[in-house]
C-alpha cells in the first residue's frame, strides 16, 4: 500500500489527480491524506503508516529533513514531489530512504555535499602514543605531546574556518523561499515518459501550472515558457484523438490554447465586476475610489461597450459584443496602461455546454478549498476542489465559480477599507498591514492563499498610489488572525513590487 500526503493547493490537488489515474490503471492500493502543514505531516503519517512500505509526498516535505522529524523504518522509502524551493539538502543528499522526483536545476545552486556535510572520523585524535614506562623515553613522549597539541590547534582552526564557510553557503542557499517547477507539470511529464499520459492529464497540468501563476508563484517569464511547453503536448495529444474526436463532437474534449485577457471569471460574471475585482484593471484604474469608478465607466464607453450591457453577465451580453470583447479592450489596453491584461490561456470544451478556462477552474478550486465551516471540515473541502477537475460534476464547478466571486469581491473590500483608512505602515525596510479583526470577512483571510492575494493586492495598489518611489522596493507582510484558541496569527510575504522574481 500507497501513502499519499497532499498539501492543501491547487497545484498539489492537480498532481494527485494524476498519479490516481496512474495507479487506478496499475490496480495499486494507496490512501490519500491532505495536509495543511509539519503537524499534519507528523499526524497523518503517524495514523496510516502501518502496512505502508511507500510515502509519495506531494507539494510538503522537501524542504525539512524527513528522516529526524518522521523515524521511519530502514524499509520505507519516500518520494518527494515538492513545488517549494530550497529543497533540505539531507533529502538531497540521501542514499536510500528519500528520492527526489525533479530534475537538478542550475538556478537552485545546490551546494556540493564535502561543502556542508563533514565526516568527523577524519577529526578524531589517533591514539596519543605508547605509555611506557621507560624514563629514558621521557623527552620524546613530552616532545609528541607537544606536536600532537599543535596538530589539534590546527585541526580545529581548520574546523572553524570549514564551519564559517559552510555557514556562508547554508544561508546563500537559505536566504529565499521561491517555487520550482509545477508538480502537476512533473508529474504529467513522468506519465508522459512511460507512454501513459492523456488530454486529461495534460489539463490538470495546465491547471497546477496556472495556480501558480495567478497567485505569483513564479515569474511571468517561466509561466510563458511552460504554457508552451504544454501547448506543444496539448496539439500532439490532440492529434492522436483523430478522427473519432469529430464524429462524436459532443462528447469529445477539446482544449483551446489562445489569446485572452487576465480579467478574473469574466465568462460567468458581468464585465463591470470582473473589472473591479481584477487586479490589473483596479490597480490602473484605482478602482478602490470614486475617481476610479468614473474612470471605468469612461473606458466601458471609449470601448463602445454600454452601460447595461457591462452589468449583464457576459454569457447574456449581444453576440457581436462578446465576440468582439477582446479587441476592444486591446485597442485602449495601452491608453489606460492595461498591456498586463493582455496575454493567452486555455481553455477546455466538453461537448457543447461545459466550456471553462483554466483560470477559472483555479479561483473555483481556492473558494472551495479555503472555505470550511461547522458544517465542512478541510478535508471535505479538499475533496470538492478535487472534484472541480472532474468534467462529470459540473455542479461543483459552478458552485466554486459562485464562491469564487464572493471571495474576490471580499478580498477587493478588505482592501479597499486597508487603502481608504491608509493602514498600510512603513516600517523602514518593509511595509506591514494587519487584516482588521470582527467583521464578516476576517475569518476568509485566516486561509494562506486568500491572504496572499489580498497581500499581492494591497501592496501594487499602495505603490500605484504613493508619493514615495522607494516604496517599489519594499516587501510586503500582512498579518491576520488565525485561531482564537491558541492566539495565533498567520502571515504572508510579498516580495517588492520591482523584483523580477517572486523570491
Amino acid at each position: 500500500r500507497c501513502l499519499l500526503l497532499v498539501n492543501f493547493d491547487i497545484d498539489a490537488i492537480c498532481a494527485c489527480k494524476i498519479l490516481q489515474h496512474l495507479y487506478k490503471n496499475d490496480n495499486v492500493l494507496y490512501t490519500v491524506a491532505p495536509v495543511q502543514g509539519i503537524g499534519d505531516v507528523i499526524k497523518c503519517y503517524k495514523d496510516n503508516c502501518e502496512d505502508v512500505k511507500y510515502v509519495v509526498m506531494i507539494n510538503c516535505g522537501g524542504t525539512i529533513d524527513l528522516v529526524e522529524l518522521l523515524e521511519p523504518p530502514e524499509h520505507m522509502v519516500f518520494f518527494i514531489i515538492d513545488s517549494h524551493r530550497p529543497l533540505d539538502l539531507c533529502n538531497i543528499y540521501s542514499e536510500s530512504q528519500i528520492r527526489i522526483l525533479d530534475k537538478p536545476n542550475d538556478e537552485d545552486n545546490i551546494p556540493e555535499y564535502d561543502e556542508v556535510f563533514r565526516d568527523d572520523s577524519s577529526d578524531e585524535e589517533e591514539g596519543a602514543g605508547d605509555n611506557s614506562d621507560n624514563e629514558d623515553e621521557e623527552e620524546t613522549q613530552q616532545a609528541k605531546r607537544r606536536r600532537l597539541n599543535e596538530e589539534d590547534i590546527i585541526k580545529r582552526r581548520r574546523r572553524r574556518e570549514w564551519e564559517q564557510k559552510r555557514d556562508n553557503i547554508m544561508f546563500n542557499y537559505e536566504q529565499y523561499s521561491y517555487y520550482g517547477k509545477s508538480s502537476a507539470v512533473l508529474m504529467f511529464e513522468m506519465a508522459w515518459s512511460m507512454s501513459k499520459d492523456s488530454l486529461d492529464m495534460v489539463w490538470w497540468a495546465i491547471v497546477g501550472s496556472t495556480e501558480q501563476f495567478i497567485l505569483n508563484k513564479v515569474e511571468s517569464r517561466v509561466a510563458v515558457l511552460e504554457a508552451g511547453n504544454l501547448q506543444g503536448h496539448v496539439s500532439r495529444l490532440s492529434h492522436r484523438q483523430g478522427v473519432d474526436a469529430e464524429k462524436q463532437q459532443q462528447s469529445a474534449v477539446k482544449i483551446i490554447f489562445d489569446k485572452d485577457l487576465d480579467l478574473a471569471l469574466y465568462r460567468h460574471w458581468t464585465v463591470q465586476s470582473s473589472m473591479r475585482h481584477s487586479v490589473p484593471t483596479a490597480v490602473a484604474l484605482r478602482l478602490w475610489s470614486t475617481r476610479g469608478e468614473q474612470r471605468l465607466k469612461e473606458f466601458l464607453a471609449e470601448m463602445g461597450l454600454p452601460l447595461v450591457q457591462s452589468q449583464q453577465k457576459f454569457s447574456s451580453m449581444d453576440l457581436n459584443l462578446r465576440q468582439e470583447f477582446r479587441q476592444m479592450v486591446e485597442k485602449l489596453a495601452p491608453k489606460y496602461k492595461l498591456d498586463d491584461l493582455l496575454g493567452t490561456s486555455f481553455t477546455l470544451q466538453f461537448g457543447y455546454r461545459f466550456k471553462y478556462c483554466a483560470a477559472d477552474i483555479v479561483y473555483a478550486m481556492l473558494a472551495l478549498l479555503e472555505s470550511p465551516g461547522k458544517d465542512k471540515s478541510p478535508h471535505h473541502c479538499f475533496l470538492d476542489a478535487m472534484d472541480c477537475l472532474s468534467r462529470l460534476k459540473k455542479d461543483k464547478l459552478e458552485r466554486g465559480i459562485e464562491r469564487a466571486k464572493a471571495m474576490l469581491t471580499s478580498v477587493f473590500k478588505t482592501a479597499q477599507g486597508i487603502l481608504e483608512m491608509k493602514k498600510v505602515v512603513n516600517a523602514g525596510s518593509f511595509l506591514y498591514v494587519i487584516m482588521p479583526e470582527g467583521t464578516t470577512d476576517s475569518k476568509l483571510f485566516a486561509h494562506p492563499h486568500i491572504l496572499l492575494m489580498l497581500a499581492q493586492f494591497i501592496l501594487k495598489a499602495y505603490v500605484e498610489t504613493s508619493k514615495k518611489k522607494s516604496v517599489a522596493v519594499l516587501p510586503l507582510v500582512a498579518s491576520a488572525h488565525f485561531d482564537m484558541e491558541s492566539e495565533s496569527c498567520l502571515l504572508a510575504g510579498v516580495p517588492p513590487v520591482c523584483e523580477d522574481q517572486p523570491r
